[in-house]
């Protein structure tokens, strides 16, 4: 469909009461407003189809530019000029702010809040019950934790805290329940197992906090 500076591709599937917003470019085979888990099942036992059944579906801000193959949960909520990479999956109970960019196959995967000026690179892994402020950028393939005892026992989850202007650079892991404070910076390939203070630099398996070059001393300009 195209009017005025709209463009969404034939091909998208908008579910449930999803809400758009002005001028966005929605490319091929793009999921909006995919219901969560008990939604399904309900209609399921109802014995209807996804596009009879009602339910609230995402929120899409202004500007956005959402490409091919992304899927977007219900009860999402986007922000102004969002922009996704093909094929990145954002789970239920996600806000996102305004100048936000999720990256080529990253997943994140529900009741996330990201804050203004981000950028998350592609294949990033994003768990639940993650805070992510502004001005934070997320290196390629980065994995953030939720569960410290993975599939031994309940647990409540527990995702990593990244403050105003953190950078984690590619292939950093970071821990469940870890705070990475503000300015700070992750090395490439850290493996991040407690707090980083504000205006440090964490590098190494496991990482060591040391300081940070003063040249880096200043937020990010995303």
């Amino acid at each position: 469909m195209t009017e005025d500076n709209n463009y969404i591709h034939y091909s998208v599937k908008i579910y449930g009461q999803t809400e758009i917003g002005n001028n966005p470019t929605i490319m091929e085979n793009v999921i909006l407003g995919y219901p969560m888990h008990n939604t399904i099942q309900e209609m399921i036992k109802n014995k209807k189809e996804i596009e009879e059944t009602e339910f609230t579906g995402c929120s899409i801000g202004e500007d956005s530019f959402i490409r091919a193959g992304t899927t977007i949960f219900a009860n999402v909520k986007t922000g102004k000029r969002f922009k996704t990479g093909h094929n990145a999956m954002i789970r239920e109970n996600t806000t996102i702010g305004d100048n936000v960019l999720v990256g080529t196959n990253v997943i994140i995967d529900g009741n996330v809040s990201i804050g203004n000026n981000v950028s998350i690179q592609g294949n990033a892994y994003i768990p639940t019950h993650v805070t992510i402020e502004d001005n934070v950028f997320i290196g390629p393939c980065a994995v953030l934790a939720n569960d410290k005892y993975p599939i031994r026992g309940e647990y409540e989850p527990e995702g990593p805290v990244l403050r105003k202007g953190v950078s984690i650079g590619a292939n950093a892991t970071v821990v469940p329940g870890v705070e990475i404070g503000e300015g700070a910076m992750v090395a490439a390939g850290a493996v991040v197992t407690k707090d980083v203070p504000a205006w440090k630099l964490a590098i190494g398996c496991p990482a060591k906090i040391t300081d940070l070059p003063e040249k880096l001393e200043s937020l990010n300009n995303i």
